[in-house]
């Protein structure tokens, strides 16, 4: 298993296109052509995992349950293909913990604020219940506390 460092080193020589940049937390900017890696990470399948965004060209999704698509794609394409190449194992164990946290922050965007049923996505941002027709929007809370805000019907 490498180290973020060397492996962010033999990275930058094969895609000299992606700028690696030390950050907060590991993500990919498609508008910067960035991924940023925590300084003192040793978690070298995460940074595969962003490699995979990058590769496979996710830039951004209108619905939730297309970032959970992109992400489990990016898993997927890390394990199989990034991760043989450059002798780090992606274990299941961590790719399903991540999944899981889409997973319950699609489900929390998607749970009614009124009759707590699962509602469904009708465009960005917005919602509406299925049980009693309730609309709400949410805001972006990917990074920060889900808020979820009803509308009138």
């Amino acid at each position: 298993m490498h180290s973020t460092a060397s492996l962010v080193k033999r990275l930058a020589i094969d895609f000299p296109d992606i700028h690696f940049m030390v950050g907060g937390d590991f993500r990919w900017s498609a508008e910067e052509s960035t991924i940023y890696y925590p300084d003192k990470s040793t978690h070298a399948a995460s940074l595969l995992h962003e490699l995979a965004h990058s590769l496979l060209g996710h830039t951004d999704y209108s619905r939730d349950i297309q970032l959970l698509e992109m992400e489990r794609d990016a898993w997927e394409y890390a394990t199989v293909n990034l991760g043989p190449r450059y002798d780090t194992t992606v274990a299941d164990t961590d790719v399903q913990h991540a999944l899981d946290s889409y997973r319950d922050w699609v489900h929390a965007r998607s749970s009614c604020p009124v009759c707590h049923a699962t509602g469904y996505q009708t465009k960005k941002q917005r919602y509406s219940c299925a049980a009693c027709g309730q609309p709400w929007r949410v805001n972006e809370a990917r990074l920060c506390r889900l808020k979820r805000y009803s509308m009138k019907i």
